[in-house]
């Protein structure tokens, strides 16, 4: 099974290599999204990070709290995506014509 880890409070200068390089030291990583500003294209200062269940307890336990770039990483288990309730973007609300 896999877990997918937040890691927040990034420096904004953070790269994706940096993160990997951070992250494998505590176990095979899945996958990894910088999350980036939708007008903008720049980093948001948050990632999330798939590892395997052990790994990612891991590097929860010695990452969250550690600091990187002058900022301390909160590091912890992503909780689910809640509804937003369709604000933005296209939503069928039925056809008037």
């Amino acid at each position: 099974m896999t877990k997918r880890i937040y890691v927040g409070n990034l420096p904004y200068s953070a790269t994706e290599e940096e993160v990997q390089e951070l992250f494998s030291q505590h176990g095979e990583i899945i996958s990894l999204a910088m999350i980036t500003d939708r007008e903008t294209g720049r980093f948001r200062g948050f990632c999330f990070v798939e590892m395997e269940d052990d790994a990612a307890d891991a590097a929860i336990e010695a990452l969250n709290d550690q600091e990187m770039g002058g900022r301390s990483l909160r590091v912890n288990e992503a909780r689910p995506r809640e509804d937003r309730g369709g604000q933005g973007g296209y939503r069928d609300r039925g056809s008037r014509w």
